[in-house]
């Protein structure tokens, strides 16, 4: 069983290697979840994510043959860049297999560490086995990213620091993958404050852990649907279960939808760029699955390498959750100034139009008319409804979604 002893001996290994992360009280997420509510912005790391701390951790455990040979690791991403750059520091060859789905600024930031990195499989757990048939073909050691008690105690130094910087903290909710960062923070955290609680959360595409601690047994997770990349992990680790089972008071689940609008929320209001997995643990309190009123509660923001394409996407996707777009379709008569007109009534009600569509050709449009689609955006639901209001009442016939 990993111990505290273990923990605190990899934070003296990761003394002046990894940063020491900030806990930062957030007021308007506090006001909106209830709780008093605290960010651990692990994503601040060097690689943006957590995982230094444990590649680190075990790399430096290896033997002087073991590191002369190079390690090899598989990884969807931060893994990846946490052990290209811990070998980069200890100055020895690091080979990494990621999927072929892996997020191309994933893939390019670890390439830009020194790492050969290969393409193969369609998740992490078709690449971790490629890892396996490498690290016996060339002799290796294995870097694995959650299942191994150095890993496990490396990540678990967050936990100490958690403990220095909030000692009454009452809650630390943790995003869970395949287990070793909560399984690591729930060792400190736990055996320095048993009363606080370690709660869980995975995304409902890809719930191992939620089905292995609610049935007491590992879970394989049959397929995996899921955004958060960072935590797409069919099973659980056998050591990770173990201090999970022994730790860890509640385990649930979000939603990807939830996941989307959780990192807008840290974008716009926090002003943090944050991955999927990063704000899964958030999701779980903005979308009401898990209530802690009062509670001195903290967040982990485990990681911020989210691909900018789909950011992109993704803020669209959560500005529409939350009714700040709004598509309007309206047909007006062909003739110069109508358009004009239409805008201007809009622009009068203080709407920013986002995109327009003007066709004259539709099918079923009268030969005389023009039909026009535009998605503007809006304040709220109720800015919304005024628009809508506003232009009936100047004659215009329109159709409408959020």
């Amino acid at each position: 069983m990993l111990t505290l002893e273990d923990i605190r001996h990899a934070a003296e290994t990761l003394r002046g290697v990894v940063r020491r992360t900030q806990l930062v009280h957030d007021p308007y997420l506090s006001e909106l979840t209830g709780a008093q509510l605290y960010l651990e912005l692990e994503k601040l790391q060097r690689t943006g994510a957590y995982k230094l701390r444990g590649a680190y951790n075990k790399i430096q455990s290896l033997s002087p043959q073991e590191r002369a040979r190079g390690v090899i690791a598989a990884s969807a991403g931060n893994h990846a860049q946490g052990v290209a750059y811990a070998a980069r520091l200890v100055g020895i060859p690091a080979t990494i297999v990621m999927p072929e789905e892996a997020p191309l600024t994933k893939v390019n930031a670890t390439r830009a560490l020194g790492a050969e990195v290969i393409l193969s499989g369609t998740d992490y757990d078709d690449s971790y086995q490629e890892a396996l048939r490498l690290q016996k073909e060339r002799g290796l050691a294995f870097v694995h990213p959650f299942d191994d008690r150095q890993v496990m105690a490396g990540q678990g130094t967050v936990g100490l620091e958690i403990a220095e910087d909030l000692a009454d903290a009452e809650a630390i909710i943790v995003s869970v993958g395949g287990g070793g960062l909560i399984s690591g923070i729930a060792a400190a955290a736990k055996s320095l404050n048993p009363k606080v609680r370690l709660i869980g959360v995975q995304a409902e595409g890809c719930a191992p852990g939620v089905e292995s601690f609610r049935q007491g047994h590992l879970v394989e997770w049959p397929a995996v649907h899921t955004i958060a990349d960072g935590i797409k992990a069919r099973r659980i680790g056998d050591l990770t279960f173990q201090v999970m089972q022994r730790y860890v008071d509640e385990m649930l689940t979000v939603s990807d939808e939830e996941i989307v609008q959780s990192i807008v929320v840290l974008l716009e209001k926090s002003k943090l760029v944050v991955e999927g997995a990063g704000a899964a643990g958030l999701a779980a309190l903005l979308s009401g699955r898990l209530a802690l009123p009062g509670r001195k509660v903290v967040v982990l923001i485990s990681g911020g390498n989210i691909d900018l394409n789909f950011l992109s996407r993704a803020i669209a996707r959560g500005l529409a959750a939350v009714d700040r777009y709004l598509i309007i379709r309206t047909r007006l008569p062909d003739r110069p100034g109508q358009l004009a007109g239409f805008l201007k009534l809009l622009a009068e009600r203080g709407v920013n139009v986002l995109d327009i569509q003007h066709s004259r050709i539709a099918r079923n449009v009268p030969v005389d008319q023009a039909e026009v689609e535009l998605t503007v955006e809006t304040r709220d639901r109720a800015h919304g409804e005024e628009i809508l209001a506003a232009l009936r009442q100047a004659g215009y016939e329109i159709e409408h979604e959020h």
